[in-house]
């Protein structure tokens, strides 16, 4: 029997993992293939959809644990302006604030690698449900389309957003829900950096760009209900007056966003079942890039 199963290997689990490991017997579980990190901007399997910004609260905390993002995570150009754009009062605005920008699968495959030899690590696996009992947990999972199960004292869900351990757990927490739409294009010169764009007609919250190597990344927060792929196009052109060539697309991504207004809508568990991250409703609208609340 574990003495504690995490599901999901993003920042939240597996530095949770790392801390934990060598005095406990730990197994994590995630769905990529964190051993084998995609190329920037290729189409492999399953990827986090994320900006890959380390904003500076995390880099505080990275620091603070002694860490150091290494080279080969990192991505040009590295960010210390934000342009800001108010569309529908036609207002701009340049700040400082500086972001670490990465490849964000070759930064949880980073924090990964940092695991001490105890932890047990399956990837490439799908969390099914679990089962409590007086004897313990029994957590069900498929790798490879053979289905296991395993035995845990706790049970930790890290698994994001659209958390399957929460969902599963039953919680009812009441937050704004949105989905992100987020595409690659490829460019022939890129922006040096990050855009955050304010328009109602768009959404209530933001969409943004991000500049990733040859890349532009161009995504938005949109209420799932409201038409959001035709507002998503719509960003697509006004973003065009104001100087972006969104050329060759390259690929779409989508994620869940949960849009908390009070810490009581955060829910961290039950019992010997715990939630952490943004699987427990911590996200806020300056952190929506995945790897900054977690750690």
């Amino acid at each position: 029997m574990y003495d504690l199963i995490i599901v999901g290997a993003g920042p939240a689990g597996a530095t949770l993992a790392r801390l934990l490991g060598k005095e406990n017997k730990i197994l994590l579980l995630d769905r990529r293939r964190l051993d084998q990190p995609s190329v920037l901007g290729a189409k492999n399997g399953f990827e986090k959809a994320c900006g890959g910004l380390i904003a500076p609260d995390a880099q505080q905390m990275l620091a603070r644990m002694g860490l150091g993002v290494p080279w080969g995570v990192l991505v040009g150009p590295q960010l210390f302006t934000v342009r800001t754009i108010d569309m529908p009062n036609k207002l701009e605005r340049y700040y400082q604030r500086h972001y670490i920008n990465t490849n964000r699968e070759k930064f949880d495959s980073w924090l990964v690698s940092l695991l001490p030899p105890e932890v047990d690590l399956i990837l490439d696996c799908s969390f099914q449900a679990f089962e409590q009992s007086s004897a313990g947990i029994k957590v069900k999972y498929t790798k490879d389309g053979q289905e296991f199960e395993v035995w845990t004292k706790f049970l930790v869900g890290a698994d994001g957003a659209a958390s399957a351990v929460r969902r599963r757990l039953g919680a009812k927490v009441e937050t704004r829900k949105y989905i992100s739409i987020q595409e690659w294009f490829k460019v022939s010169e890129n922006m040096p950096y990050y855009s955050a764009i304010f328009d109602r007609e768009i959404t209530d919250f933001y969409s943004w760009t991000i500049p990733k190597g040859e890349y532009l990344l161009v995504g938005a927060a949109l209420l799932p209900s409201d038409n959001a792929p035709q507002k998503f196009e719509l960003l697509k052109e006004k973003l065009q007056a104001y100087g972006f060539k969104l050329e060759e697309k390259i690929k779409r991504e989508g994620a869940f966003i949960l849009r908390p207004t009070s810490s009581r809508q955060i829910y961290l568990g039950d019992c010997n079942i715990a939630l952490i991250g943004e699987a427990c409703n911590q996200a806020f609208s300056v952190l929506i890039f995945g790897s900054d609340l977690v750690l």
